[in-house]
């Protein structure tokens, strides 16, 4: 049985994306048309549109259907702004379709290093980190958004850092999500009584 994968990426918008409250037209539209399966090894594309994240390389995950629609929605992306995508292929996919001018720093690189060709308007990452580097929040433009999950435990919360006019960057929590800590992200480990 060969499954039809235009059909299962239109469910997911329809039961993943829009029932979550994610409205905005252009982010179903892009999602609608992005062959998520091709972000996945052939072995895995089965689980392309699935409720899961999905390992597109050892130790480095898709994330969720639902989240990256949230995250999206919480950075307001805009034509025509510059963003960096970190460890999110499927996510710069759906920004280049929405019009932005991507630059992207795949899995492996080394994502803690000073961020070169910035500052962006818009960052985003698909893997959860235990803390925000601060060279990403150095890339951020005057106006620009950072989303990025911080994840200590079972649950993360997504975070969506934004820098004002006055250059301070500035965070709030915009929902729970639970994607796999990225490698070299973990938490520190510690002992307390």
């Amino acid at each position: 049985m060969t499954l039809d994968f235009g059909a299962a990426r239109l469910n997911m918008v329809e039961n993943q994306v829009r029932t979550n409250d994610v409205t905005e037209l252009p982010i179903q539209d892009a999602m609608r048309v992005i062959p998520r399966e091709q972000f996945c090894p052939p072995d895995k594309a089965y689980l392309a549109y699935a409720q899961a994240p999905v390992e597109y390389a050892p130790g480095w995950f898709l994330m969720e259907p639902r989240d990256i629609s949230k995250m999206l929605q919480a950075l307001v992306p805009v034509p025509g702004e510059k963003a960096l995508a970190i460890a999110a292929p499927y996510g710069a996919a759906v920004l280049r379709d929405m019009g932005l001018d991507v630059t992207e720093l795949k899995a492996g690189e080394d994502l803690m290093a000073t961020i070169a060709g910035g500052p962006y308007q818009v960052i985003l990452c698909e893997g959860a980190v235990a803390h925000t580097p601060q060279a990403w929040k150095d890339a951020i433009a005057v106006g620009g958004r950072l989303g990025v999950v911080e994840r200590r435990g079972p649950v993360g919360k997504a975070q969506l850092f934004s820098r004002g006019e006055d250059g301070l960057v500035a965070c709030r929590e915009v929902f729970d999500s639970t994607p796999p800590v990225m490698p070299g992200f973990t938490p520190a480990l510690s002992f307390a009584f």
